[in-house]
């Protein structure tokens, strides 16, 4: 079977059942497990994400949004040439990935036409059915129900866990930097299970841009900033660029000294797997325990010192 996944949480997917090696097709954002880096890239943004700003990533978003430009480019030779059976995209987001829309036509050249399957999740849930809906596809359904059994355990635990908790700290997560966007989707959810009160975003409603004065009217006791795609790296090079953003974090922290910054990329932005790893994280981001500390490579607790720091490299 010949598999193209141009969505990251497919493709992880993919992996997981054992497939990485049928494989012939991903996206530039597929990059998890190592096992797919094989994989030709046949997606390529026309936004250039990885040394601007964010200001200037939704500026340009914007512009070819409202000029009915598309955002990313298909190879379509090397998608013909690879003559997949299967083709995972997505509907969900027309900024995050390619849609179905922008794939129409090279599909259609395609003989004999492979198998599409869309996905469109907005809850953890929508994210596990998916798992099963791929195994269905890819002919590996017993192996796909085992890992979406295994996911959904690993979550009525957290639950479970959080039920009596006496108090759910207010939490605002923040899925873009600037400008502000709340997160939306599955993080609401995500942070309901792990023993939080998610007090801006909704499950189910997509992000929204919001200011600062909401921010504060909303009293979050707990801030957590996990920009859409990004590392945390990437995150504090942002958080620590000399001028007024640098000062303006300054200032945040100094209302609101717990506030986190998370790998995005990893944990929340995709819908895969690793968001079952993302509440995890969250349940001890918001319920911290002196014998369970926090991978650092997973998240880290701004300090002024942090902030203050030189950009890394």
């Amino acid at each position: 079977m010949r598999i193209c996944s141009f969505v990251p949480g497919a493709t992880e997917v993919v992996a997981s059942l054992g497939l990485a090696d049928h494989l012939v097709g991903i996206s530039h954002e597929c990059d998890f497990p190592p096992s797919i880096r094989h994989a030709p890239a046949m997606i390529q943004p026309l936004v250039e994400a990885h040394r601007t700003t964010s200001l200037a990533i939704d500026q340009r978003v914007k512009e070819l949004v409202a000029s009915g430009s598309p955002l990313y480019h298909l190879n379509e030779q090397a998608f013909h040439q690879a003559r997949p059976d299967v083709v995972l995209t997505q509907h969900l987001c027309h900024v995050c990935a390619v849609t179905p829309d922008q794939l129409a036509r090279a599909i259609q050249l395609l003989q004999p036409p492979p198998d599409i399957l869309t996905l469109s999740p907005t809850t953890l849930e929508d994210m596990i059915h998916d798992i099963e809906r791929i195994a269905r596809m890819v002919d590996r359904l017993a192996q796909g129900q085992a890992l979406a059994s295994s996911l959904r355990r690993r979550l009525d635990h957290i639950k479970q866990r959080n039920l009596s908790i006496p108090a759910r700290p207010r939490v605002v997560c923040l899925e873009w930097l600037d400008p502000l966007y709340v997160a939306g989707h599955w993080v609401p959810e995500m942070i309901d299970l792990a023993g939080g009160h998610d007090v801006l975003g909704s499950t189910h409603a997509p992000s929204y841009e919001t200011t600062w004065r909401e921010v504060e009217a909303a009293q979050p006791d707990v801030i957590i900033v996990m920009p859409c795609g990004y590392t945390i790296d990437r995150t504090m090079n942002e958080l620590r660029q000399r001028g007024s953003a640098q000062a303006t974090w300054r200032q945040i922290y100094a209302q609101w000294p717990t506030l986190y910054v998370v790998d995005a990329a990893s944990y929340f932005s995709r819908p895969g797997p690793r968001l079952v790893d993302g509440v995890e994280l969250l349940d001890l981001i918001l319920h911290p325990h002196p014998h369970h500390p926090i991978d650092p490579v997973k998240a880290i607790k701004l300090e002024a010192s942090i902030l203050a720091g030189d950009c890394a490299t």
